[in-house]
């Protein structure tokens, strides 16, 4: 399912341009529409929803805990990004020029919270039915894969390695940081009892620790 896939879903292609729309394109072109920032809102929320009943149902023996993790693993910028990329939505987004230049159709935040509002765009015309088929179609079908994988994110998982090993807990340091803020990039090292044990890359510094803890967890 790509955008011409979507556009023969929508009932309502307005809803479907607006959902399209970011902010920065809205700053450049006064008195048209809106931005996709309350479609975002709400389908934030029925994402949400509709992953937690689907896990609610598939995993009756698990406990909250396992089914906060998975949910988690679905529904994270990077996996949104992903998906959002496989429907090629960077192409068909209305952006600024500037948005534009500084590589907004690739942004993954951009991407991911561009996919939530298609979301809200597609439960306002269409309803809860129609949104269930289109995360079944883009989304559900990552559930079994991801349940077979370690749940909890790299940091949690480093957090809980040095404190076994009786450590004090990792340090995240910001070494480099470049850019314009539209298009930030940061380096961040994660130290553990004085030593530089893993460094990432990340457009934001929750990315970029991750990354680290990624890298410290392979070298650990």
């Amino acid at each position: 399912m790509g955008i011409p896939d979507l556009q023969k879903v929508f009932k309502d292609e307005g809803l479907l341009e607006l959902a399209l729309t970011h902010k920065s394109w809205v700053n450049e072109h006064s008195g048209g529409r809106g931005s996709n920032e309350r479609l975002e809102f709400l389908g934030d929320a029925i994402l949400e929803f509709l992953v937690s009943k689907r896990l609610y149902e598939g995993f009756p023996e698990k406990e909250e805990g396992f089914l906060t993790a998975l949910r988690a693993s679905l529904v994270n910028t990077q996996n949104l990004y992903e998906v959002a990329q496989k429907l090629d939505i960077g192409k068909s987004l209305f952006l600024s020029k500037g948005e534009e230049d500084g590589g907004g159709r690739q942004n993954p935040s951009l991407l991911a919270d561009t996919l939530e509002a298609i979301i809200g765009a597609l439960y306002i015309d269409s309803g809860l039915a129609a949104v269930s088929d289109f995360l079944e179609k883009n989304l559900f079908g990552q559930i079994t894969q991801k349940a077979s994988q370690p749940l909890k994110d790299p940091k949690s998982r480093l957090q809980e390695l040095v404190q076994a090993k009786g450590d004090l807990s990792p340090k995240y340091i910001v070494v480099e940081e470049s850019g314009p803020d539209h298009d930030k990039k940061f380096i961040m090292e994660v130290v553990v009892d004085g030593k530089k044990v893993g460094r990432g890359l990340g457009k934001s510094k929750s990315e970029a620790e991750q990354e680290a803890a990624k890298s410290a967890l392979e070298s650990l």
